[in-house]
């Protein structure tokens, strides 16, 4: 393909009332303008270059080394595009311009506008739809014959203009060399004193060259985002979407209304997943997975035939054949092996716990190997934090650990040692050896009856 796309990122959208640049909010777990350029990306377009402006440090920041042109001043659409003249001077092919905000784009939808472009050899095919309410559009009028004329801005039309219904979307795709030609003509003697890149067309058109239209079936593909509620609106499409594609590949969604699954996480085919559950980031959840109620899992990989009940996970891999939950909290780089059981009010921090490992309930596992086959007793807390530095606890093998036990690290555990319920654990211990470490035990009969 002969096209390079230009991203128009350069706005402070003053309506989001926010720090940020508007492109670097998220619809669905993912910012606009990544959203865009995977957009463009699946629809086979390599070689992009941003638009930036306000904080474009931030934008960068986000999105890696992106090829970019600055738009220092914000003075139209035009002026953004000429910013990157200079860097299209010698290429010779098609330009597509989309804007950083419309994060519902389908990548068909750009496919398909290309395909007509290249196939009519036109000077401009502009991207179109119809909205029943369509002010603050620019409006497409037409000719006698149904071919574009020229686009009307809203505070420039007149009120006959005002009452059409097929508005611009603000994505084009131009022949490159024609459209530099016409940016040098057109003029900021408007209403808000800008340079419309909406004028290139009644300049190409006045010059005959060939301007056409391709209008989309789905409003909702060129919805821009310029406020928190039209975030919101976008988000629950792109979620809508993002459930019917998960659905399609053989999830089972429960109750796909109250399921929040982000745009990059991936799901195994057989899994289901029950009401409430978020999932979020780059999560990835393999096949034949029980996720249920009230469970949040942010960055993690959760293999085959994993069930997890009413857990938080983050930043955390659990191997296939376990059980998490309910209520358990796997902190970032928790590593949970094979037929592991993590029950309930269990919290692991930066751990391995190794095939078969069983820590039950109402346990504290931080900065820690737990080997295969040990079973965690209740109540067991590992000690890692001194105050100033955290130390690490070993433990071996199928170890038997007694409730209420505590490991004050670093201290390492042999394989097949038990250690005695109650005990606080300070010294390592030898393997197959019993560890008991209790304050003695002593009663003074009746001793409450002085009182």
């Amino acid at each position: 393909m002969e096209i390079k796309s230009l991203v128009l990122a350069a706005g402070k959208g003053t309506r989001m009332k926010s720090i940020l640049p508007k492109v670097l909010h998220k619809v669905n777990g993912i910012s606009m303008i990544s959203k865009v350029l995977k957009i463009l990306k699946k629809a086979g377009i390599e070689e992009n270059i941003l638009i930036l402006g306000h904080k474009k440090e931030l934008v960068l920041s986000e999105i890696g080394e992106k090829e970019y042109v600055e738009q220092k001043e914000q003075l139209g659409t035009g002026h953004a595009i000429i910013q990157a003249k200079e860097k299209l001077k010698d290429f010779d092919g098609t330009i597509l311009v989309v804007c950083g905000d419309t994060p519902l784009l389908r990548e068909e939808s750009i496919k398909k506008l290309y395909t007509q472009h290249k196939k009519n050899n036109s000077a401009v095919t502009i991207m179109t739809a119809e909205f029943e309410n369509p002010f603050g559009y620019g409006r497409i009028v037409k000719d006698e014959e149904g071919k574009v004329k020229a686009i009307v801005e809203e505070k420039e039309a007149n009120e006959e203009i005002k009452e059409i219904k097929e508005v611009n979307t603000g994505v084009y795709c131009f022949d490159s060399k024609k459209l530099f030609k016409s940016l040098e003509e057109i003029k900021n003697d408007n209403e808000n004193g800008e340079y419309y890149l909406t004028d290139v067309i009644k300049i190409l058109k006045d010059k005959n060259e060939l301007v056409e239209s391709l209008k989309i079936k789905e409003n909702k593909e060129v919805l821009g985002v310029n406020s928190r509620v039209h975030l919101s609106q976008a988000t629950s499409i792109l979620r809508e979407r993002k459930n019917i594609e998960m659905m399609e590949n053989g999830v089972t969604l429960i109750h796909p209304e109250t399921t929040y699954i982000e745009e990059e996480v991936e799901i195994g085919n057989n899994t289901t997943i029950y009401p409430g559950v978020i999932l979020e980031g780059k999560t990835k959840i393999g096949k034949n997975c029980k996720i249920i109620g009230a469970t949040r899992i942010e960055n993690s990989e959760i293999r085959d035939n994993v069930t997890i009940e009413s857990s938080v996970i983050e930043e955390s891999l659990v191997k296939s054949n376990s059980a998490i939950g309910p209520f358990a909290h796997l902190r970032p780089k928790a590593e949970i092996g094979e037929n592991v059981k993590v029950g309930n009010f269990v919290e692991i921090k930066k751990s391995i716990l190794y095939n078969g490992v069983k820590a039950g309930h109402l346990t504290y596992i931080g900065d820690s190997e737990i080997g295969e086959e040990t079973n965690i007793g209740a109540g067991t807390i590992t000690c890692n934090y001194d105050g100033v530095n955290k130390h690490k606890t070993i433990i071996g093998k199928k170890v038997f650990v007694g409730s209420d036990t505590k490991f004050v690290a670093p201290v390492t555990i042999g394989d097949e040692a038990v250690i005695g319920a109650g005990s606080v654990i300070t010294k390592d211990v030898p393997e197959k050896s019993l560890a008991v470490g209790r304050a003695k035990q002593f009663i003074k009969k009746g001793w409450n009856s002085k009182k």
